[in-house]
């Protein structure tokens, strides 16, 4: 071939590319085109969430602001301090920046502590980045030495102002915007404005699939099937009601506890947290410990629930539940397990069943269970009138509390996690859900009808009433102490909803004589799914008398592993003896369809 030739074919080559690129530019615009009419009308249909909860009270914001002028006027140059300390670290940092630069070294290095939003190295090798980062880290300091340096406020108003401060600062992390995140233009150059396309789409996928709104998708929808690759244990449906399906497990040993057990999970969420996979499967390994266990799966209410309240839950939830167990088994009393607010309502039970002179109950078991909310932890900054205020006004209007607003919630307790750094992958980097179990569970949120609702949050949450004066259900003015079973609890280390040492002194204020409490590593759901093979989080456990939970926690041993083994070692000598294993069902209740039942996927929410 002549060198003409050569020359020819390369200039033919570098023109079919040159004509592919421009055919991919074309495409790409069309697309964007395309995408930004579906992301306008998508917009367009967005719910308008009513001004309460779109954020605290102003009068928050305002006092905090008298108060800290106030004190300005009181302490100049206390002020001045802070300012001029804040002024001088920002030319401090600009000027070596600059002077870095000018050299052609790498930028500075950083002092403070590791902070893993900003792993990729270029924030600590790259002049321009590791100029952003600092500063961001300069502000965010700065304005949280200003929000503690405030005086003048409640210690409750200060936890909120501290928080929602700290929520604005994480918004306006470098991280969550395009132009200062090393990933998100690294990446979209090594995809030649690919993923800016692919998070276009997964934007609007979202907010089409949300009727307006933004919830960003936690986990690939289509890797899971509840029933086929979630909540797989063996079982049948036993009993049906407009509340709830007994589930009925298969028994896995040749003979069972004479005593059942009978697991409310939390009507938050669904039940197949407990039975995500085999192995982390905690309804699995009751049943393979020679238990008969039964479990509750709630009713996912529409508006015609608006009326049901704390008393349907107990008396048509509970109490019927047990009943229904007990005939079953042919047995006089049963074993129950409450989850969070499950667990709350248990106690309910238990005291409504005592002023009744019922002792179904043989023993209780609390998963990170308030009863007391004196000390609300960190979901307390939700619990002000301002917005419950608005929540009582949105449920009554629409007849539940729709799961968006309980799904929101509890995401901002943790929004590095569940909301921005989601959000940057899907957006930003283009990059589709992970096949996430425990995220897909997370998105497959409930209703709660709204007469409940209210009364959660405003008897027991606000005015604390349990653990005070008596809370009124079933007829009955219920009280903490008046929960005298044997109690078996389980408080998280890093619970943002249940805080652990609001659950110990709940459990301290029950009369139960026969009180074991154990502390699990880690947070709400890591800490209670937690099976003994993968021995990744111990426990704390402490049999001695303590004043308090930090008192408690000073004497406490550390144990490696999971609590489940403690648990079913404490459960044992009140499981009774052993009998021939039950299968699911009986005459009175023949079996009504296989475990997970229709609830859990939405099914009827008629009982037949």
């Amino acid at each position: 071939m002549t060198t003409d030739d050569q020359d020819r074919n390369a200039e033919a080559e570098a023109g079919g590319e040159a004509m592919a690129a421009k055919a991919r530019l074309e495409a790409n615009l069309a697309r964007i085109e395309e995408l930004t009419q579906r992301l306008v009308s998508a917009m367009g249909q967005g719910r308008q969430v009513p001004s309460a909860l779109q954020g605290p009270s102003h009068d928050l914001y305002l006092k905090a602001a008298g108060s800290y002028w106030s004190e300005m006027m009181r302490d100049p140059a206390k002020l001045m301090e802070h300012q001029l300390g804040y002024w001088g670290e920002t030319l401090k940092h600009y000027v070596e920046t600059q002077q870095k630069m000018m050299q052609g070294a790498q930028a500075p290095a950083s002092d403070g502590p590791k902070d893993r939003r900003f792993a990729n190295p270029m924030w600590d090798t790259h002049p321009w980045f590791a100029y952003i980062k600092q500063q961001y880290l300069t502000n965010a300091e700065a304005v949280r030495r200003a929000v503690s340096s405030i005086e003048g406020l409640e210690p409750r108003e200060k936890k909120r102002l501290d928080y929602f401060a700290g929520q604005i600062v994480d918004m306006f992390s470098p991280t969550n915007f395009f132009a200062t995140n090393p990933d998100a233009l690294q990446k979209a150059l090594e995809t030649e404005g690919q993923s800016l396309i692919d998070g276009m789409e997964n934007l609007v996928r979202d907010l089409e699939a949300n009727e307006g709104d933004l919830v960003v998708t936690l986990a690939d929808a289509d890797a899971f099937r509840v029933g086929e690759n979630l909540a797989t244990t063996p079982g049948e449906v036993v009993f049906r009601n407009h509340l709830f399906e007994l589930i009925q497990y298969a028994p896995a040993t040749e003979d069972v506890h004479e005593t059942p057990v009978v697991l409310f999970p939390p009507w938050i969420n669904k039940f197949y947290i407990l039975d995500l996979k085999p192995q982390n499967s905690l309804i699995r390994h009751v049943v393979e410990q020679g238990h008969t266990l039964f479990v509750v799966s709630w009713i996912n209410p529409d508006p015609s629930y608006a009326e049901i309240g704390m008393t349907d839950y107990v008396e048509d939830g509970y109490i019927q539940a047990i009943e229904t167990v007990k005939e079953i088994c042919k047995v006089r009393q049963v074993n129950a397990v409450g989850y969070c607010i499950a667990g709350t309502t248990l106690a309910l039970t238990l005291s409504v069943l005592k002023a009744r002179k019922d002792k179904s109950v043989k023993s209780a078991t609390f998963f990170t269970t308030l009863t007391d909310f004196s000390d609300q932890g960190e979901v307390g900054v939700f619990l002000d009138d301002d917005f419950v205020d608005g929540i009582e006004a949105e449920a009554r209007a629409a007849g539940v509390l729709d799961k968006f607003y309980m799904s929101r919630t509890f995401s901002f307790l943790r929004a590095r996690d569940l909301i921005y750094q989601p959000a940057i992958r899907s957006y930003m980097m283009g990059e589709a859900p992970p096949a996430f179990d425990l995220l897909y569970w997370n998105g497959d949120g409930t209703n709660l009808p709204a007469r409940m609702a209210i009364e959660y949050l405003r008897g027991l949450c606000q005015e604390d009433r349990f653990a005070t004066t008596g809370f009124t259900v079933a007829g009955h003015e219920a009280k903490i102490a008046e929960v005298t079973v044997p109690v078996f609890a389980v408080g998280c280390e890093s619970d943002h909803i249940a805080a652990w040492d609001s659950s110990w002194r709940g459990v301290r204020k029950m009369g139960s004589k026969d009180k074991t409490f154990v502390l699990s590593g880690s947070g709400h759901i890591a800490g209670i799914v937690n099976p003994p093979a993968k021995k990744k989080y111990g426990y704390w456990s402490n049999d001695a008398a303590a004043d308090s939970p930090e008192e408690w926690r000073a004497g406490a041993q550390k144990h490696e592993g999971s609590w489940w083994p403690a648990w079913m070692a404490w459960l044992k000598p009140r499981a009774g003896e052993m009998v021939p294993a039950r299968e699911p069902g009986s005459k009175a209740h023949p079996a009504l369809g296989p475990a997970p039942g229709r609830y859990v996927t939405g099914g009827r929410l008629a009982a037949e």
